[in-house]
């Protein structure tokens, strides 16, 4: 279907863009209980749960606007990759139970965007053009 793939490339800067915003979304609820507290976080946050709504948030931001996106994503789809083994693969094997799915989902697509790069909607891309 060669009418689809040339939308490709644009299909991918949404996927960038809505992955990253929904991403973000938790690191705001850590911090900045908004849209409202995250479930579950402790109150205040320890050191590492502090530092993991931070990479959310600034990780998430670079990535929904596409700038410096291959090493941001590699570092949050590790960042996830550790969040699934520290805190859902010990409740049960099953990413369903243990509630890690969304972990896993935005690792693997984190991890996709370090090789597909940003697509042609992204900062990246327009300063690629420049040069």
């Amino acid at each position: 279907m060669r009418s689809l793939d040339v939308w490709a490339p644009r299909v991918l800067s949404l996927l960038r863009i809505v992955a990253a915003l929904l991403f973000m979304e938790h690191g705001l609820m850590k911090v900045f209980h908004f849209p409202g507290p995250q479930e579950g976080a402790p109150d205040p946050l320890p050191l590492m749960l502090l530092v993991a709504a931070w990479l959310e948030i600034v990780g998430g931001a670079l990535v929904a606007l596409g700038l410096a996106t291959r090493p941001a994503a590699f570092i949050l789809s590790g960042e996830m990759a550790v969040a699934y083994f520290m805190a859902h693969a010990s409740k049960s094997p099953w990413p369903g139970l243990n509630g890690g799915d969304a972990a896993i989902l935005f690792c693997f697509i984190f991890f996709y965007l370090v090789f597909a790069g940003p697509g042609p909607w992204s900062l990246d891309a327009q300063i690629r053009n420049r040069t």
